[in-house]
């Protein structure tokens, strides 16, 4: 042992002067050619890293599409013509009235456009943002397919169905829940979910929507411009209902005071005619059930139609989409890379993100960090090469993170590509590296110096 504490000294000299002592990766302070800048980090200096032109790699366009909507709807086309023939005048009509319906409060439907009105006062306008911006923009909301009208800050709220009171403390409810200041009245602005046709022998034909008050068959006549036959006497109303079919003769219509006031319900269809055969006008009104059906199963097949063009779109994107995955993962796509080495919990490459700038602390903390034992956190550095070709000058980039407010600086310097992040090691680590190199020649020295 004696002899082996003797040899140590020698043979540390020895092992020195022969090169074979540690030697680790550091970033000189200086270059004697002057191609290395070594620069502290700080906010100014970041400023200036930050100003290098770079252009992040692009998703190609498929991530960015969707499969739309197709190529719009497929109509069935003209529909033929309504066809009454003509028949032989009777001698008199009877009169068939529709039973009169319950009174009922209008209940809001599909397609009705409703509008709250706010105060504009107070802190209203604050608390009410999206809200009182479209009323004050009289902008109304339409009932949806689904019932639900769509409010910003609030979400879709079922109404279809109830009155306006009941949607009124239905939006109430709402407004509370979202800790909104539920000041408001509520009015429908358009009335498109309960309508009355009317046709035949009119100025101009059409459907007449229910509002608030009662549709009146006297009303509905008038808004269609009134009725255009020539001889009254052997002209008449029809009312088809329910699968029902009601007659009034003009003669009577306008001679009893109460018959104009025929209050009609939605789906009600008018016709005025001078063809007495009742059958002939349930021929009529069957013919326009007809022609209603025909029209929506040629809606359905459509929309069938163009589901399914929408699902060919999407399944064209998805496997677009995948094949480039692939591709990225057989790096058979141009991809930018930061590098990390040192002492880095992993060494690695860093792939930029696309469409956007990664930052230090980015790359640095995603990949694990700077090892705690053996990291020298004053010497962290993002050394960079010249985007000029042929121009060899480096710029080193120190972070001294032994300041942890440093760390704020790493989250705002951008990295370029083929930048090397850089972890010197701590002074210790080099020792217990240089000791844990040299040991085991030393024992083996010694062992072959006690041999002899």
């Amino acid at each position: 042992m004696r002899i082996l504490t003797c040899l140590l000294p020698t043979l540390f000299l020895a092992l020195s002067g022969c090169g074979v002592v540690y030697h680790s990766s550091k970033v000189p302070a200086s270059s004697p050619d002057g191609l290395l800048t070594v620069v502290d980090m700080t906010a100014a200096s970041v400023v200036e890293a930050n100003a290098s032109p770079y252009v992040p790699k692009a998703l190609p366009a498929i991530f960015f599409q969707t499969g739309g909507t197709g190529s719009g709807l497929r109509g069935a086309g003209a529909v033929p013509d309504a066809v009454l023939d003509p028949r032989q005048k009777p001698g008199a009509l009877a009169t068939r009235l529709p039973p009169a319906p319950a009174p009922a409060p209008y209940t809001i439907g599909v397609g009705d456009v409703v509008l709250l009105a706010t105060p504009q006062v107070g802190s209203t306008v604050e608390q009410l943002t999206g809200l009182l911006a479209a009323q004050n923009s009289r902008q109304g909301y339409t009932v949806q397919d689904d019932g639900a009208i769509a409010i910003p800050n609030v979400g879709r709220v079922q109404i279809s169905g109830l009155t306006l009171e009941e949607a009124e403390a239905e939006l109430f409810q709402r407004l509370v829940e979202n800790q909104i200041d539920p000041s408001f009245s509520l009015e429908i602005a358009e009335f498109n979910s309960k309508k009355v046709s009317v046709g035949g022998a009119v100025s101009a034909p059409g459907v007449t929507p229910i509002s608030l008050t009662p549709l009146y068959l006297d009303a509905a006549l008038a808004e269609a411009g009134g009725i255009t036959v020539e001889d009254m006497d052997y002209a008449s109303v029809r009312i088809y209902r329910d699968g029902t079919l009601y007659q009034v003769p003009l003669t009577e219509l306008y001679s009893n005071n109460d018959l104009p006031k025929i209050p009609l319900v939605d789906g009600d269809s008018v016709f005025v005619d001078t063809a007495y055969d009742l059958d002939l006008a349930r021929a009529y009104f069957s013919e326009q059930i007809q022609l209603a059906q025909f029209k929506q199963s040629s809606r359905i097949a459509a929309l069938d139609e163009l589901n399914a063009e929408v699902a060919l779109r999407r399944g064209e994107l998805a496997e677009a989409r995948a094949n480039y995955e692939t591709l990225l993962e057989l790096e058979a796509v141009e991809r930018d890379y930061a590098y990390l080495t040192g002492e880095v919990t992993e060494q690695s490459r860093y792939p930029l993100p696309f469409g956007n700038t990664a930052s230090l602390a980015d790359a640095l903390f995603s990949t694990g960090g700077i090892r705690s034992s053996t990291g020298n956190v004053k010497q962290v550095y993002v050394i960079r090469g010249s985007d000029v070709p042929g121009d060899a000058t480096v710029t080193a980039w120190r972070l001294d993170a032994a300041n942890a407010t440093n760390l704020l600086l790493a989250t705002r310097f951008e990295m370029r590509p083929n930048d090397i992040i850089f972890v010197a090691e701590q002074p210790v680590t080099k020792w217990n590296r240089v000791i844990q190199q040299i040991t085991p020649s030393l024992i083996t020295s010694a062992a072959a110096a006690a041999s002899d």
